[in-house]
């Protein structure tokens, strides 16, 4: 199993900048690929960005592109979501969310098996 552990949320100002990190931990040999989620209240969770673990590809929902950048740091098992020029149409709870096997898609929340508690992000304007 992979254990997964956000932190990084909380309020910030629309233009404003957020940093959020996962921790994995557990059999993190078996990773294929990481990605952050984000579910708004009455909506449906969606892809926010995700990367593949050993070659770095990363692929970013329309809305985030320019904005958030999604990297990892393999030493440490930790993926990081960088989030400037914040939107209050951010806000929503964030997730992250790992692959341990090969999928053709990194895009809908059924590609992943493991999942963290979630952090809130709050976008105020």
């Amino acid at each position: 199993q992979v254990q997964l552990a956000e932190s990084g949320g909380g309020l910030a100002q629309a233009g404003g900048s957020l940093r959020l990190s996962c921790a994995a931990s557990g059999r993190t040999f078996s990773l294929y690929g990481m990605g952050w989620f984000r579910q708004a209240p009455g909506k449906e969770r969606e892809l926010v960005a995700a990367i593949s673990w050993s070659s770095g590809r990363t692929n970013y929902a329309e809305s985030v592109k320019g904005r958030f950048t999604i990297s990892k740091d393999l030493a440490q098992n930790t993926l990081y979501l960088q989030m400037n020029t914040l939107k209050p149409e951010d806000t929503a709870v964030y997730y992250c969310a790992a692959q341990t096997r090969f999928r053709v898609s990194q895009v809908g929340a059924t590609d992943y098996d493991y999942w963290g508690q979630g952090t809130q992000v709050t976008v105020s304007s």
